[in-house]
């Protein structure tokens, strides 16, 4: 189950992709880590996905991460008498706290903290930025808006407030619910919505602790101001382009998918670049042409992943995006022209011991020509250390903790292998052998260079490289190398 490919593709389970065969299809056809989107389902249906997931990776040898994706906050307008009315241009509309129904003067906001953090002539956006209303005038339980941009606003659309912090936690208790039962199913990853400065994620991880990776969701111009603190503070980001694309001019999202790319990459932080990817695929079974441009695009930046949403949760062909998404992967990678820029944008080495390793490891590597770098990991530190160097070789990841390696899915031109545990540096050179051999990486008489932190099993220690021969055996025969 090698993927010939470097970057990873995430795909989202649905009502369209909830069989043991489809899941089992959507694997084989290169989904590399799944997305169960708490926004959508039951406990019990997302229960029985990850189970499907789990049995499909234990039948099949492979870890598979699974990314539990929280809805957070979503603040809606209230309802209307007859359903909907409709808001002409210029027009006065009234914003508050009262529950009573709306009508074409007013409608009920529940949410005061918007009215806290409003300031007049701030921007107001309705139905995913269909209307736009600009503040005039504010307290704490009203705004008095004038119609930008009219048209049909119905029950409980959606309100957007760009430009704007506000003082809402990006858990809500659903989201609280729903994360401590994520928890306990085991999800590698918990992708984290609504995220506007670091303290959020702060907020979350005294709830996660170290039961799972934090996936930031970039998607509010408040966290873009602050980019590099909140890249700093996750363990991954996703750059989920829809909500950012309603508070965002469409002609600035594009600028900033490139540079939140590039900040993962400084950071060694892997990045998914999300929403609208292969949208057309719902209905069709080919994309169009621009969207096969659009997944392309963010190979070519670099980014680790790029996902699915409804294409395979809802789709009439999860399996045929998939496909096409690993075809469009590989047409990138196997261009000149995607090394050259991988190379054009290396971030140098930070000053640190891990970092002068894992540069060192790609160097050496690229010298002596060797067909894999293999990195034994406990907390995977050494493996996303050495994705940021965007080697020529292929990362092999070989760790003892399953847990591990199923975080490591998602991560650029990681080949992450469950092993049994290396009591010393010999018997780790066995191990990588023994799995570059097996998993195709090398044949006899290749090289290969290794990466890891001694002494085994402290997480954050990578200060070891060596280079070693594979043999007609790849290791002692006496050296198991899967775990039991």
């Amino acid at each position: 189950m090698r993927r010939n490919r470097n970057a990873k593709i995430v795909a989202t389970l649905g009502p369209a992709s909830s069989t043991p065969e489809l899941i089992r299809d959507l694997f084989v056809a290169g989904v590399d880590m799944f997305r169960l989107n708490f926004s959508h389902g039951t406990h019990v249906e997302h229960k029985e996905r990850f189970d499907t997931v789990r049995r499909i990776g234990r039948e099949l040898g492979r870890p598979i991460g699974i990314l539990c994706d929280l809805q957070g906050p979503k603040l809606r307008v209230g309802k209307f008498s007859y359903g909907g009315v409709t808001l002409e241009p210029d027009a006065i509309f009234r914003l508050d706290l009262n529950p009573a129904d709306g009508d074409a003067r007013r409608v009920n906001l529940p949410h005061p903290e918007i009215f806290a953090a409003l300031v007049r002539g701030a921007a107001l956006l309705l139905d995913d930025g269909k209307l736009a209303l600009r503040v005039e005038d504010f307290g704490p339980d009203f705004a008095t808006t004038r119609v930008v941009v009219g048209g049909r606003l119905t029950d409980r659309k959606g309100v957007n407030v760009p430009g704007v912090v506000l003082p809402i936690s990006p858990l809500t208790e659903k989201d609280r619910r729903d994360l401590q039962y994520a928890l306990e199913l085991g999800v590698d990853w918990v992708a984290l919505s609504f995220v506007q400065r670091p303290e959020d994620i702060f907020e979350a991880r005294t709830i996660i602790g170290d039961r799972a990776l934090v996936m930031t969701k970039l998607e509010k111009p408040a966290a873009i101001d602050r980019l590099d603190e909140i890249v700093r503070a996750s363990d991954a980001v996703m750059v989920a382009r829809g909500d950012l694309g309603v508070e965002t001019p469409p002609e600035r999202v594009p600028i900033l998918q490139r540079a939140i790319v590039r900040a993962c990459r400084r950071e060694g932080k892997p990045v998914v670049v999300a929403t609208q990817m292969l949208e057309s695929m719902t209905a069709s079974p080919v994309p169009t042409r621009a969207e096969a441009s659009d997944v392309a695009s963010a190979i070519f930046q670099g980014a680790d992943a790029v996902m699915l949403s409804a294409e395979s949760a809802a789709g009439k062909y999860p399996v045929e995006a998939v496909t096409m998404m690993d075809r469009i992967i590989g047409q990138v990678e196997a261009d000149p022209y995607y090394r050259a820029l991988l190379e054009a944008n290396h971030e140098e080495a930070r000053s640190t011991v891990a970092d002068a390793v894992c540069a060192a490891l790609r160097q050496t590597a690229h010298i002596v020509s060797a067909k894999a770098t293999i990195t034994y990991t406990s907390s995977g530190s050494s493996a996303l250390r050495a994705a940021r160097e965007r080697p020529e070789a292929p990362i092999l990841s070989l760790t003892p903790s399953a847990r591990t390696a199923c975080r490591l899915a998602v991560v650029w031109g990681v080949h992450s292998l469950q092993t049994t545990e290396a009591p010393d540096v010999n018997t780790m050179t066995d191990l990588a052998c023994r799995a570059a051999l097996q998993e195709g990486f090398a044949a006899a008489g290749d090289f290969v260079v290794i990466a890891a932190g001694v002494p085994f099993g402290h997480s954050g220690t990578t200060n070891l490289l060596r280079i070693a021969k594979v043999g007609a055996h790849g290791a002692d025969d006496g050296v198991p190398l899967r775990s039991k």
